[in-house]
Formats: structure tokens, C-alpha cells, sequence
């Protein structure tokens, strides 16, 4: 019988998905649920040793005799750090050395509580990865202690560090068997030949097969994906995602359904989006994809023709669709303008309206950056640009990032449109938030505030618009106007008529 530990039996279970086969084990007792388990297990010969210090030598030799990652696990407290000397030379030898500490819930550290020191990165630059786990209370918190153990076991060329925080009481065995894991593999970094092929034979061989990216995004795949949403026999089995960040949470919801996903990043990194990851493969997504698309013109899959042509029915409504005088209405007639042009779109509403109705790529910080810093990314690209640089913003992104425009190396090639609706609008959209009276002024930071003062003490050429034909002919000049300094073009709206008319354009949306 197994712990009754859910993520010990995850690691355990994990261990033996990756190969792990031996394992060196010291005395304590609270990391005793995981030498029950490692002992148990009939795939892992455990080895013991008391004194931690030697243990992590012991362990690094055994590594260098089987040329394979070995344990090596100990109690909480100082135990760890004893582990310190080997786990340094290991590095250094690049031995994989997988270190599993038994730790005390973190909300003992630094209480007086014995044994009870901050575990988690005390290793230091000498482990390749560190992570601790959850203890899982629901589905989504077994999701990602298995991600973390996957994490650390494909990277596991080296030593790496698995911290394991365990509640009492400890010592219940009641499970008489591990669960089955999900195991992420990893591909080698070249895409070789052999590599590129197995891929694209996944991809041709799954039933209901899609290839996905963000930045760059799919244009209206969020509408498509609202119209289908539950429709099973629009759900992917094999989905192949070339990375890049994706706006759409209705999206990645929807792609949580899928069997299973791939995933192709330079960085060969773990970024498990849709909860669904088995495979990592570390190299150029595009160069991939293109090849896909390749094959996919050779060899025409039905379910992707089926996406193909639901997408093209999405980008007809949408190129059909005339919305009221709305910040949707000013994206959609720019967008229909500007022609090939560098454009940055700021977060929140800016880039949402991007992906309904821009057809070319485009540049937005959806890494980790909100409102900050869209405006000065975009002034920073065009003081290095031969070409014209726009930046479509909202106006709380605007606001905050003004400072970008106090720069005395800014010139005519740098446009702005200005979208003020007088809030964060988007927060109109979000379903209760109308509930709350804090809404308007603390949540979406409701304002009276226009850009023509900031343009006036910054040297910027200020246009503005409050109507259609204003819009219409502001954005013609915005595009076309000589000048030498920048110019900006400030489209007033209010977030009532920017609400209707997006949920006006999505009850359009018919297959």
C-alpha cells in the first residue's frame, strides 16, 4: 500500500514514468510517506544512508556508474543543506542528481517550529530546476504538481531540486496503487529530419488535428471558438501549439478539451496553456508549421478543412459586420486603411478588437505586462524604424505610459490612436462586475481626462474625433498627414456603445 499523500504518489508515480530506477534514502520522519512509497515500489531499488552529507555522495556516485539520474531524499530542516557539497560537484559533472526534500507546510517557516527553514531554493545556482509542490485539494492543483514533477524531470541532465511540503498526520498507507501520470517527453533541440517527421506524422495522423499559435495570433479563432464551443466534433484530439501568448480565455478553455497538445518553443520550456501537454520539442514553431502547411497542401486533412472553412465563414461576418460609432467601429475602418504597416496594439480592449478584425501580424506585450508599457514600446520601435509605427491604445494604458512621449527623439513616424471610452470599458464586459458599486470609479478607473494637454506639452500633433465621419476622416490624416513630429488621434467613445456594439457583433455570429 501507497501513502495517502495525493502529490507524494504523484512523484512516485512520476519517477517511474521517466526511468528513475534507484534511489539513496535517509532516515526522518518527514519525509518518511516518501521513503514508504520509493521503498514499496517495485520499479525502484532504494539504497540507505543516515548521514545526509555522505547520502548525497553516495548518490552522485551511483549516477556516474549508471550514467542515469539517481534520488537522493531526506527529511526537512538541515537535513537539506548537508546535501549541498554533492549536489555543487554534481553540477559541475553534469550528473543528474535528483534531489526530493521532505518539507513543513510554509506557513511554519520562520516560526520556531524545528526543523523548519525556507527549502525551496536553498540549493541555489547549483540545481538546474527547482519547484516545490502543492498539496493538491481539487483537480487543477493535481494538474500542477504534475506539472511541476515533469518540469523538473525532463530538464534532469542535471542536478535538479524537488521540494515536498507535507501536512500531518504522515503516516497513512491506505493506496493501494499509483495513479497513472501524465508524462511530458521531451524532443531534442535541432529539429532534425527524424524529428521534424514524427511530428508531422502526429499531426496527419490524429482524427481531429489543429495547429495553433499566438503571437502571431489566428485571426477570429475566438469567434469561431464561440460559435463551436460545444460542438464535440469541433474539439481537437492532437493539437500542435507554436507558442506565443494567447489573448482569448474562451480560447484556452475550449482547448483544455483536447487529448493532448505539443508544444514547439526555442527555449524547449514547459508552457502547458492547455492543461493537456504531453510532448515538448525545442526548436523554430514556425519552421514546423511551415512544413505542416506544406504536407497539408499535399495531403489535405478533413478536420482541418473543416476549421479552414469555419474560419473563413467568421472573417466574412466579420468583414460584413458595420458596427455603430464605437472603438470597434474606429479598429475596424483602420484596419481596413492602414495596409502593410508596423502596428502595436496595447492590452486589454485594444488587442481583443485586434483579433476580430486585424489580418496581418501584429505587435502586443501579452507575455506578462497589463496596461503598463504598450505606448513606450511602440515610441522605442519607432525611433529605430525606417517605417511608419502605430500604436492603437485604450486610454488607461495611455495615461499611465504618457511619460513615452516626454522624449526628445520621437519624430513623424510614430501615429497613435487613442481610443477613450472615459474607463477600463473592458470591465463592462465581465459578467457581475455590474453588481458592484466600485466598479466604474475603483475597478475600471472611470475619468474625464483627455490626451490634446499632454500632446500640447509634448510637441505631439493632436487630432480628435466624437463622431463617425470625425473618426472616418481622423484616421484618414492619422495615415496619411506629413509631419515631423508624432501625431495622435484621440477617438472619444463611451463604454456603453463600446459594449453594445461587441455584443452586438458576437449575437451576429452564425455558422
Amino acid at each position: 500500500m501507497y501513502s495517502d499523500k495525493d502529490h507524494v504518489n504523484i512523484l512516485t508515480a512520476l519517477l517511474v514514468a521517466h526511468g528513475i530506477r534507484h534511489a539513496v534514502v535517509c532516515p526522518g520522519s518527514r519525509n518518511a510517506p516518501i521513503v514508504h512509497n520509493l521503498t514499496t515500489c517495485p520499479d525502484i531499488a532504494c539504497y540507505p544512508v543516515t548521514d545526509e552529507r555522505s547520502a548525497g555522495f553516495y548518490a552522485l556516485g551511483m549516477s556516474q556508474a549508471l550514467k542515469q539520474p539517481v534520488v537522493v531524499c531526506v527529511t526537512s530542516g538541515t537535513a537539506l543543506l548537508n546535501l549541498a557539497p554533492a549536489v555543487a560537484e554534481a553540477w559541475y559533472q553534469h550528473r543528474p542528481l535528483v534531489v526530493i526534500s521532505a518539507d513543513r507546510p510554509s506557513q511554519w517557516i520562520d516560526q520556531l517550529d524545528g526543523q523548519t527553514l525556507p527549502q525551496p531554493d536553498a540549493l541555489g545556482r547549483f540545481v538546474k530546476r527547482a519547484v516545490s509542490l502543492p498539496e493538491p485539494r481539487n483537480d487543477e492543483e493535481r494538474w500542477y504538481c504534475n506539472r511541476l514533477v515533469n518540469e523538473a524531470l525532463i530538464v534532469c541532465d542535471a542536478p535538479v531540486h524537488i521540494n515536498v511540503p507535507i501536512t500531518e498526520p504522515l503516516f497513512g498507507f491506505s493506496v493501494a496503487e499509483l495513479p497513472v501520470e501524465r508524462k511530458i517527453e521531451w524532443l531534442p533541440a535541432d529539429i532534425s529530419p527524424t524529428t521534424l517527421s514524427h511530428v508531422t506524422r502526429m499531426f496527419l495522423q490524429a482524427k481531429r488535428p489543429m495547429l495553433i499559435a499566438g503571437q502571431p495570433m489566428n485571426p477570429n479563432l475566438d469567434e469561431a471558438v464561440s460559435l463551436v464551443e460545444d460542438r464535440e466534433d469541433y474539439v481537437p484530439d492532437f493539437v500542435l501549439y507554436i507558442g506565443g501568448s494567447i489573448v482569448s480565455k474562451r480560447v484556452k478553455r475550449f482547448l483544455r478539451k483536447a487529448r493532448e497538445t505539443w508544444v514547439v518553443n526555442e527555449t524547449g520550456e514547459v508552457t502547458d496553456t492547455f492543461m493537456n501537454l504531453t510532448h515538448v520539442v525545442q526548436g523554430d514553431g514556425e519552421a514546423v508549421a511551415d512544413h505542416i502547411r506544406f504536407m497539408m497542401v499535399m495531403e489535405p486533412h478533413p478536420f482541418v478543412q473543416q476549421w479552414d472553412a469555419l474560419l473563413a465563414s467568421v472573417h466574412h461576418q466579420a468583414e460584413a459586420y458595420e458596427p455603430t460609432y464605437s472603438q470597434m467601429a474606429a479598429v475596424k475602418y483602420f484596419e481596413r486603411q492602414v495596409g502593410d504597416a508596423v502596428i502595436h496594439y496595447a492590452n486589454s480592449s485594444a488587442i481583443r478588437l485586434a483579433n476580430i478584425f486585424a489580418q496581418r501580424t501584429v505587435w502586443c506585450n501579452r507575455g506578462v505586462n497589463g496596461i503598463e508599457g504598450s505606448l513606450s514600446t511602440a515610441a522605442g520601435f519607432s525611433v529605430v524604424s525606417s517605417e511608419r509605427v502605430f500604436c492603437v491604445i485604450g486610454d488607461l494604458s495611455f495615461f499611465y505610459d504618457q511619460n513615452a512621449l516626454w522624449n526628445q527623439n520621437l519624430g513623424g513616424r510614430f501615429r497613435i490612436l487613442l481610443l477613450n471610452n472615459g474607463k477600463g470599458g473592458i470591465f463592462n464586459m465581465l459578467p457581475g462586475l455590474e453588481q458592484s458599486p466600485a466598479r466604474d470609479q475603483y475597478v475600471s478607473a472611470a475619468h474625464h481626462t483627455t490626451a490634446a494637454g499632454v500632446c500640447q506639452a509634448n510637441d505631439i500633433v493632436y487630432l480628435s474625433a466624437s463622431d463617425m465621419p470625425q473618426m472616418r476622416e481622423g484616421i484618414d490624416t492619422l495615415l496619411n498627414m506629413e509631419s515631423e513630429r508624432p501625431v495622435l488621434l484621440e477617438v472619444f467613445t463611451t463604454a456603453t456603445a463600446d459594449e453594445h456594439a461587441l455584443k452586438d457583433y458576437y449575437q451576429t455570429l452564425k455558422i
